[in-house]
C-alpha cells in the first residue's frame, strides 16, 4: 500500500517486472550510453511503467522501487506509463507472479472488495465482472455477506458455495484488465485506492 511520508505526501511504489542492465532493445544510443531500464508494475492501482534506473543501482525482478514523488526516487531516474503490449516478453511473463502475489499479500484489500462490491447498472453488478461469477455465485457472495463481512480467502470459499479460489478469480480478473485496452469496466487497473 502507498504509505505517506513525513511531510504527508504519498509515496507511490511499483515491483520490477524486468531487469535490463544494458538497456532497452530499441534504444538506439551505443551501449556505453544506455542506461539500466525495466519495466514495473504499480502496487496499488497496477498501472505498467518503463522505467529507467539509477547507473549505481543493481535490481533483480521483484524489488520494490518508488515511483512517486520524484523526490523519494531511490532506484529510479525516470519512469512513463506503458501499455502491456509495450511490456518486454520477459516483464509479461512475470506479471502474472507478481499480480498473484500482490492479491496474497493484501488479502484484507481484496476481501474487502468482495464485501464492498456494489452495483454498476440496474443489471450489472461489480462482482460478475469477475470471471466465473454469474447470477447464482454473485447472489450467494451478497447473501453471506449481509449475514457477516468476509475476513480471508478461506473463509469466502468455505461460506459460498462454489466460489473456490477467490484470490485466483480476482488475479484472473487484474490480468484481463492489464492485457485488454478496450474493457469497458475497469475495477482495479489504473484506479486509485480510497483515501488517496
Amino acid at each position: 500500500m502507498s504509505e505517506a511520508d513525513s511531510d504527508g505526501t504519498d509515496v507511490r511504489r511499483a515491483v520490477v517486472l524486468d531487469y535490463l542492465a544494458h538497456g532497452l532493445s530499441d534504444d538506439g544510443r551505443p551501449q556505453y550510453a544506455k542506461s539500466p531500464a525495466g519495466y514495473a508494475l504499480d502496487v496499488e492501482d497496477f498501472r505498467l511503467y518503463q522505467v529507467a534506473f539509477d547507473e549505481d543501482t543493481r535490481l533483480t525482478i521483484g524489488s520494490e522501487v518508488v515511483i512517486e514523488p520524484t523526490a523519494e526516487r531511490d532506484a529510479v531516474v525516470e519512469c512513463q506509463e506503458v501499455e502491456y503490449e509495450e511490456l518486454s516478453s520477459g516483464a509479461q511473463t512475470e506479471l502474472e507472479y507478481v499480480v498473484e502475489d500482490l492479491v496474497e499479500e493484501n488479502e484484507q484489500r481484496f476481501v474487502d472488495f468482495y464485501n464492498d462490491a456494489q452495483p454498476i447498472t440496474l443489471r450489472l453488478h461489480q462482482l460478475n465482472l469477475l470471471p466465473g461469477i454469474g447470477k447464482k455465485l454473485r447472489n450467494g457472495i451478497l447473501e453471506e455477506r449481509k449475514r457477516k463481512p468476509f475476513e480471508s480467502f478461506e473463509e469466502l470459499s468455505e461460506r459460498v458455495s462454489g466460489l473456490h479460489d477467490p484470490g485466483d478469480v480476482l488475479v484472473e480478473r487484474i490480468l484481463e484488465e492489464l492485457r485488454d485496452d478496450d474493457l469497458k469496466y475497469r475495477t482495479f487497473v489504473g484506479r486509485q485506492q480510497d483515501g488517496e
